[in-house]
């Protein structure tokens, strides 16, 4: 059973599209294992994203993501990893998929209503990061 950390970022919070998002990563078989909203500091988001620290839309990733509360996740399931990477769509909301989650819901490649983890490894890390392993249930 596979787990990946889901973020659904402050645009898709504030066009209260919560509830529709969490009940596709349901619908196509992924648990949620843990979930909550938090608005992140600027050190938070500057921590999570270290690995983009170099790369020119850092600071404005950092800026976005703190703009508004945001709703972490634990989802799991087969192939949890793949499987929410694929209902979130392409980066670019307009290269992605009719029904995915970025082609409904996100405005543009910055704006783009949610994050995944790429990789198991990555979502052991990011997991790690918001949730303390007696708040996954």
């Amino acid at each position: 059973m596979e787990q990946t950390l889901s973020i659904i970022k402050p645009d898709a919070v504030a066009k209260n599209v919560v509830g529709q998002i969490l009940s596709r990563f349901e619908a196509a078989g992924l648990r949620i294992a843990a979930t909550k909203k938090v608005q992140l500091s600027q050190a938070d988001a500057e921590a999570f994203y270290a690995v983009h620290a170099e790369r020119p839309f850092f600071k404005d990733l950092v800026s976005f993501m703190i703009s508004g509360p945001v709703v972490v996740s634990v989802l799991e399931g087969d192939n949890a990893v793949l499987k929410h990477r694929d209902l979130m769509g392409a980066t670019n909301p307009k290269e992605a998929a009719p029904g995915t989650i970025r082609a409904d819901f996100a405005d543009s490649i910055d704006a783009n209503a949610v994050h995944g983890s790429d990789s198991l490894e990555n979502a052991k890390i990011e997991i790690g990061f918001f949730f303390a392993a007696r708040d996954i249930y």
